[in-house]
């Protein structure tokens, strides 16, 4: 069971004004993970309503650069959490490098990652985020290698939240999926693009309502499919947890319900009843094994210093020293257990007999911590001193040494159902009583009461407390739970359902489909409980034994006729028995097994325990199987009625026998002798062993010493490659993370630079970049026009190159802008008659290394032509304008510009450049001109090719007088075609004429 009593996912959700109380998306990744990051925010939308948090193995060397290559991926903000940053909904959290990062409330908390010893800053994550979001916690294992976030997803699992893991058929690592996957708790593994769209159907799922239901039909129905569970639970794996508190029960009901997506607990039941994996992963949800070592450090250095010194100090050397910890779950507090016991008897210098007996209701749990495998995380919890004395680290996994394991004996065992055991020095049962309804707690603490020796130790869990049991225990330490008892009980605790009248529990068969049941026993139920009936009331005592007289099975209540004396506990009969019927006991069941005949002893006298004295025969009968090997039954048979005979004793050293099947012919029979024909085979057999024995011990000597001295020479160097292959497994992680990154900038300066390229080639601009020290790096295909360079003269310096710049202080400008960062332009001529706008500018890759330089060469030649062109027509006393195909104004003289300020557009608006003069003649400023309609007739004939020149003589009213012009209009011979307009001043011309 859970370990932790605060683990509900339920509660941890106060509502606190201005607190994110959302859903957190916790994504852990490594090796690989960038790619399925990528992949898992490609399929988000960005008002999914939750807080993303990144988890990733970062190198501590290297600035990562995940911020950057995920926003290409997600519009969401990607940040870099800094300390104290607060999560934010819909926004990508990051852990920074060289970080381990918590979260306290809705406040995420960084602290300085440990640079040499084995960090996992996923579990770290993951546990505190279930710790304080309980229900409302998503872990997302991602690709990676190694097992960090496997305990951290336990503990969101016990805390109510949803696990999702990569199908790690498509990851690129797949360590950390298969690890987390193997623990059985993890709700989806789906690639990585479809775990966003799973996530929001979990988020957006709302809870149903808890409403009255409107008849009592409808609530007979939900309690008979409560019932339904129950009973499905207990028939697949026989735990009945009716036993258990019905919030904790229904609450991981609800769980799978949302998770299964399911409506109703009706429908949940018919998807129990045909889903068998459901129906185990619903039984492990209520038993996750969430424990950890030496969980509440300080509580195991109390019971260290308190119980387990004072067990060791007390232990008088004959019997070994026994501890029970019952719902061990995967096993770390056995092992924590045994650890202290270990170093205990290691400061006292005494290695007396020790067991500790580790129980589990689950066959699963008992597997796993049978095998005392454990991850890496665990270095999280046990120091290093204690790994190294303890464990042996192979690969990505430590694994518990021989000398621990062996003394511990992993059992399944139901607390509640089955036995205690007994005669134990310390009881651990930590976390396991929150579980149960009150009653059931009452009677486990019995349990675990009766199985205590007196002034034995029991530990509890933080939450838990002896209730009524206070007047029989001592508290040791309070505020740690260890107490030591002060009254032994001598009886089990249900002594009102003694084991020889108690009823037969018969669980009925699952329901077919469609029936509802009721409880009712079916006939073959009765049949069974009546037989057993029968045999509890009728049938003498019996011991069912194998051929070495080993106790396999016992009929009835044999208090009265066994014996369990102080040690390690023995099934074989000659340690059970008092010593008055031992002897008698194995003449029989030699006899019979050899001759395959019942036999009955003669009356026996046996004094009981209350200081009477039963008069009882033993009969022992061979069992023979059908295709099996011989048992035999040895029964005793109390005498209620007797003669003066029968209790006649026998001769010294010899034993009637009376014959099983008539109960008539009395045989007697040497006690001696057939014990001294024994002895004699046994001694036979023995000294053959013996010599045996002894000739394999030599030859095992002989190699054990080269077989040590070898393995002392393995060892260490095993030691060395290990402690380096953790080192260089931590670095490959980081680095393969790195260079994941590296790769996609790469990409992205690769896409860049043909851009870079492209845009050169375009611009068709002359381009040469040199270095610090003149060399030239980079050069456009245009360069080559204006020096003599190719593709090999990389490298050399840029004076080494002819050219036909008409500049020779171009080196020393190159020189002056690199030492002074300043950018320099100058305007040239070059020996192809063309005019350049130089310029040279500084450039530096990082601002700590020495800069270099990039000069541009613009060709301006164009630019000049057309300043020259300008300045001619400027030089002209005639109103001169150039119109391209459309009329529209592309050039003027400064005599067309004062004309029109003078006549109307002082602004240029219509008859400036850009105006439309074509419009200004129909309609605009123009229109009301007296030739205006000739005029625009004749531009538009000139235009479409029909006149080859238009000329149109008109007068204006000024204060001078008329003035006369002459509007001459001719075509350009160019291809973007358009025409020349220009007004002359032929005032004079016209006087001199009409005079």
């Amino acid at each position: 069971m859970s370990s932790d009593p605060k683990a509900t996912g339920e509660g941890n959700q106060a509502s606190i004004p201005g607190r994110f109380d959302g859903y957190v998306v916790a994504i852990g990744a490594s090796a690989g993970g960038l790619d399925a990051l990528e992949r898992f925010f490609q399929g988000l939308p960005t008002d999914t309503g939750a807080a993303y948090v990144v988890v990733q193995h970062l190198s501590p060397d290297h600035k990562s650069m995940m911020g950057n290559l995920l926003a290409r991926h997600t519009p969401m903000p990607v940040v870099t959490v800094e300390h104290d940053m607060r999560i934010e909904a819909n926004r990508v959290h990051l852990i920074p490098p060289a970080s381990l990062m918590t979260v306290s409330g809705d406040v995420l908390r960084l602290s300085p990652k440990n640079p040499r010893g084995l960090t996992l800053p996923i579990d770290l994550f993951f546990s505190s985020l279930a710790k304080e979001f309980g229900n409302h916690a998503i872990g997302v294992i991602l690709s990676g290698t190694g097992s960090d976030g496997t305990r951290g997803a336990v503990a969101i699992n016990d805390a109510g939240g949803f696990l999702v893991a990569q199908d790690p058929e498509t990851a690129k690592f797949d360590g950390m999926p298969r690890s987390v996957i193997a623990t059985s708790l993890v709700d989806a593994i789906l690639p990585p693009e479809e775990i966003g769209p799973r996530l929001l159907d979990h988020i957006h799922q709302r809870p149903q309502p808890k409403v009255r239901p409107p008849s009592m039909a409808m609530e007979i129905d939900r309690d008979s499919a409560h019932e339904e569970v129950m009973h499905l639970l207990q028939h697949s794996g026989g735990i009945d947890f009716r036993e258990y508190k019905p919030a904790t029960v229904m609450r991981r009901m609800e769980r799978r319900m949302q998770v299964r997506q399911t409506p109703d607990l009706l429908n949940y039941v018919r998807l129990l009843s045909a889903d068998r994996g459901e129906l185990a992963t619903l039984r492990r949800e209520l038993l996750i094994p969430v424990t950890s070592f030496f969980r509440d450090p300080d509580a195991f250095e109390v019971l260290a210093e308190t119980a387990v010194r004072t067990i060791v100090s007390d232990h008088n050397g004959n019997q070994p020293i026994r501890v029970w910890v019952p719902g061990v779950a995967t096993g770390e507090e056995a092992y924590s257990l045994a650890i202290l016991f270990a170093e205990a008897f290691e400061k006292a210098r005494r290695w007396p007999n020790f067991k500790l007996f580790a129980t589990d209701v689950e066959p699963q749990n008992i597997e796993v911590a049978g095998a005392g495998v454990f991850t890496e995380a665990i270095t999280a919890e046990i120091s290093p001193e204690r790994l190294e004395q303890f464990f042996i680290k192979r690969g990505n996994h430590f694994v518990v040494k021989t000398e621990i394991r062996q003394s511990i004996v992993f059992a399944r065992h139901n607390l509640l159902d089955d036995p205690p055991f007994t005669r134990m020095d310390l009881v651990s049962c930590r976390n396991l009583l929150i579980y149960f309804r009150p009653e059931a707690q009452e009677r486990a603490l019995r349990r675990l009461q009766y199985a205590l020796a007196p002034g034995g130790f029991l530990f509890l869990g933080p939450s838990e407390t002896i209730a009524n049991l206070h007047t029989d225990f001592t508290a040791v330490s309070s505020k740690h739970k260890i107490y030591r008892i002060l009254r032994h009980v001598s009886l089990p605790l249900d002594a009102a359902n003694p084991p020889r009248t108690r009823q037969t529990t018969i669980v009925p068969a699952p329901p077919r489909p469609g029936m509802r049941t009721h409880g009712v026993s079916t006939d073959a139920a009765a049949i069974d409980t009546a037989q057993g009936l029968l045999l509890h009331g009728y049938a003498p005592t019996s011991l069912l034994l194998n051929q070495r007289h080993d106790l396999l099975h016992v009929f009835g209540d044999v208090g009265p006729y066994l014996r369990i004396g102080e040690g390690s506990v023995s099934l074989d009969l000659s340690k059970l028995l008092p010593n008055a019927l031992v002897a008698i006991a194995k003449a029989l069941l030699y006899k019979a097994a050899r001759d395959r005949v019942p036999l009955r002893s003669d009356v026996i006298g046996l004094a009981l325990a209350d200081d009477r004295t039963e008069r009882l025969r033993l009969v022992a009968r061979p069992v023979e199987p059908p295709g099996g090997e011989l048992h035999l039954l040895l029964s005793f048979e109390p005498i209620t009625s007797y003669s003066p005979d029968d209790v006649l004793p026998p001769e010294p050293g010899t034993l009637r026998i009376i014959d099983g099947e008539t109960s008539k012919a009395i045989e007697t029979i040497s006690l001696d002798r057939e014990t001294s024909q024994r002895i004699e085979n046994l001694e036979r057999e023995l000294a053959a062993t013996r010599e045996s024995l002894q000739a394999t011990i030599e030859e095992l000597e002989t190699a054990n010493e080269e077989l040590q001295a070898t393995n002392e020479e393995l060892m260490a160097s095993n030691e060395e490659l290990q402690s380096s292959n953790e080192e260089l497994q931590s670095v490959n992680e980081e680095l393969y993370t790195v260079n994941a990154e590296n790769q996609e900038k790469i990409e992205i300066l690769n896409r860049l630079n043909a851009d870079l390229d492209s845009m050169a080639k375009a611009a068709s601009i002359a381009t040469v970049f040199v270095d610090s020290q003149l060399r030239l790096t980079r050069f456009t295909p245009e360069a080559t026009t204006l020096f003599k360079i190719r593709d090999g003269d990389l490298g050399r310096p840029i004076d080494d190159f002819t050219n036909l710049l008409q500049y020779p202080e171009f080196i020393t400008d190159l020189r002056q802008t690199i030492a002074r960062g300043e950018m320099l332009e100058h305007e040239i001529k070059a020996a192809n008659n063309r005019q350049y706008l130089v310029r040279v500018l500084p450039y530096a890759v990082r601002t700590s290394e020495p800069r270099g330089a990039v000069a541009t060469f613009v060709d301006v030649t164009t630019l000049r032509d057309v300043e020259h062109l300008q300045a001619v027509l400027d030089s002209l006393p005639e109103h001169v304008a150039v119109l391209d195909n459309k009329g529209v104004v592309s050039m003027v003289n400064n005599a067309w510009r004062d004309f029109a300020r003078r006549h109307g557009d002082p602004e240029l608006k219509e008859t400036g450049v850009g105006g439309d003069y074509l419009a200004a003649c129909e309609n605009g400023l123009l229109a009301n001109a007296p030739h205006a309609n000739d005029a625009l007739a004749g531009i538009k004939q000139v235009m479409t090719g029909e006149r080859t020149a238009f000329c149109l003589e008109y007068s204006v009213p000024s204060d001078d007088g008329t003035q006369w012009y002459l509007m001459y209009v001719a075509p350009i011979r160019h291809t973007r075609a358009g025409v020349v307009v220009s007004h002359i001043n032929i005032t004079d011309w016209t006087d001199r004429r009409y005079e």
